[in-house]
C-alpha cells in the first residue's frame, strides 16, 4: 500500500506527454541560445576576480537549476526557473538565507519569513507575476510530498517573479502546477541554459530581449577560496552599460531616446523588475547574507539599471555551508561557525562582478522573440563588437 506521501507525489507528477513537449521546446531553445555568445566569448570580463569552472551559479557545489520554457501559439511566452540549494530534503535541512529588497514593486512570496528566521526551506522558484499563486501552491504540494514530511503543517514557499506581459499573454495564466513540478524535477548540476528560457522566456531588459543569465566568481578569503554564484531573471530598464562602455547610449536604446518627456511605457521603458538569486559556499550568517544580497542589487547599477518606479528589484542569497544548516524542529544548541564581518569584503566584490556578468549573459544569449503581438529584438552582437572596439575594448 502506498504511503500518503507517495500518493501525494503521484497526484503531483506531471503527465508524461506534457513533459515530453516541455523538453522538446527546451531543447530547441537551448540550441538557439548555443548559437549566441556569452560575455567572455566576446572578451568581456567584468571585474578582477576569476570565475568558477562553468562561470555559473552551479559552480557552488550542490546547487541545482531546472527550467521549463512555455512557448505556445503566438501569444504565450513564459516559463519557470527553479533553484535548489542542495539535493536533499530542503524542509528538513534548511539553509541560511536572506532577502534584500531594492524596490518592493513586486511579489516575492515567502520573503517575510526568510527575513524573520534567516532560513530557506524550499526550492527558490521564479516565474511571471500572475503565476505566483500557482507556483506557491505547487511548491507547497511538492514539499508536503517529500519523504519525511508527512507531518508538517506549514511550508514557506519562496517564489519570485517579473512581469513578462509584453511578450507573453500573462492574463491567460498559462503556467500550471505541472510546469513548476517539471522544473523542480529537472533541476541538476552543470551548465545552466541562458537567454529566453524558463522564467526569462518573455522578459525584456534595456529594450532588448532579456532572459536568464548566470555567472560566478572565486573569492579568496584568509587563504581559502569561496565561490559566489549569481542567477538573474532580467526584465528591467535603464541605459545599458557593457563593462563600462555606454552601449545603450550608442545604440540610442533607452527610455529617454524616443520620448522627450522620458515618460511612457514603450519597449525601452524601465518597468518590469529583476530577480537575483545568489549562492555561496562561504559560511555566512543570515545578516551577512542580507548584506551580500544587497550588493547584488547594487551590482545592477554596473549594467546601467535605472531602478525605475515599476521595476521590482529583489535579491535572495543563501549559503550551502553544511555546518550552518538548520534541522527542522531542532532545539539543540550547536556551534555555527561563520566568517567574521571583517572577512566578507572579497565576497562583496565577487557578487558585484558576477551580477554584472550574469545580466550581460542574459542579454547576449537571448534570441529575438515575437509574442503577444509584439517583437523584441535581441542585442545586436556585431554592433556591440563595433562599440567595444570604438572604446578600445
Amino acid at each position: 500500500m502506498w504511503s500518503s506521501a507517495r500518493r501525494a507525489a503521484a497526484r503531483l507528477a506531471p503527465p508524461l506527454a506534457l513533459v515530453a513537449v516541455l523538453y522538446a521546446v527546451a531543447s530547441l531553445t537551448t540550441a538557439l541560445a548555443a548559437e549566441r555568445p556569452r560575455a567572455r566569448d566576446l572578451g568581456i570580463t567584468p571585474g578582477v576576480l576569476e570565475p568558477g569552472p562553468l562561470n555559473a551559479i552551479t559552480d557552488v557545489a550542490g546547487v541545482r537549476v531546472g527550467q521549463v520554457t512555455l512557448i505556445e501559439g503566438d501569444r504565450v511566452r513564459t516559463g519557470v526557473t527553479a533553484i535548489l540549494p542542495h539535493a536533499g530534503n530542503l524542509f528538513q535541512d534548511k539553509v541560511p538565507g536572506a532577502v534584500f529588497v531594492g524596490n518592493a514593486f513586486g511579489k516575492l512570496a515567502g520573503s517575510t519569513q526568510v527575513q524573520e528566521l534567516g532560513t530557506i526551506e524550499t526550492p527558490i522558484v521564479l516565474s511571471n507575476t500572475l503565476a505566483v499563486g500557482t507556483v506557491v501552491d505547487a511548491v507547497v504540494g511538492w514539499t508536503l510530498a517529500q519523504p519525511g514530511n508527512g507531518e508538517i503543517r506549514s511550508v514557506n514557499a519562496l517564489v519570485g517573479e517579473t512581469n513578462d506581459g509584453g511578450l507573453n499573454d500573462i492574463r491567460s495564466q498559462p503556467v500550471r502546477r505541472e510546469h513548476v513540478l517539471a522544473a523542480i524535477k529537472d533541476a541538476r548540476e552543470g551548465a545552466v541554459t541562458e537567454g529566453a528560457v524558463g522564467a526569462g522566456t518573455g522578459t525584456v531588459a534595456f529594450g532588448f530581449k532579456g532572459g536568464i543569465g548566470n555567472a560566478s566568481r572565486v573569492a579568496p578569503v584568509n587563504g581559502r577560496n569561496y565561490v559566489v554564484g549569481v542567477l538573474v531573471q532580467s526584465n528591467f530598464g535603464g541605459v545599458l552599460s557593457v563593462d563600462g562602455v555606454p552601449v545603450g547610449k550608442e545604440l540610442e536604446r533607452h527610455p529617454f531616446a524616443r520620448s522627450p518627456s522620458g515618460l511612457g511605457s514603450g519597449p525601452d521603458s524601465g518597468d518590469g523588475s529583476c530577480m537575483i538569486v545568489v549562492a555561496t559556499d562561504a559560511p555566512l550568517s543570515a545578516k551577512d547574507l542580507s548584506r551580500l544580497a544587497a550588493r547584488a542589487i547594487f551590482g545592477l547599477a554596473r549594467t546601467g539599471s535605472s531602478y525605475s518606479n515599476g521595476s521590482g528589484d529583489f535579491a535572495i542569497a543563501f549559503s550551502t555551508a553544511r555546518e550552518l544548516r538548520v534541522a527542522h524542529g531542532s532545539t539543540a544548541i550547536a556551534p555555527r561557525p561563520t566568517l567574521p564581518t571583517e572577512a566578507v569584503s572579497p565576497l562583496f566584490e565577487a557578487v558585484l562582478e558576477a551580477t554584472e556578468e550574469a545580466v550581460l549573459n542574459s542579454l547576449l544569449k537571448a534570441e529575438t522573440m515575437t509574442g503577444n503581438g509584439r517583437t523584441v529584438q535581441s542585442l545586436d552582437i556585431e554592433k556591440v563588437r563595433e562599440i567595444l572596439k570604438k572604446h578600445s575594448r
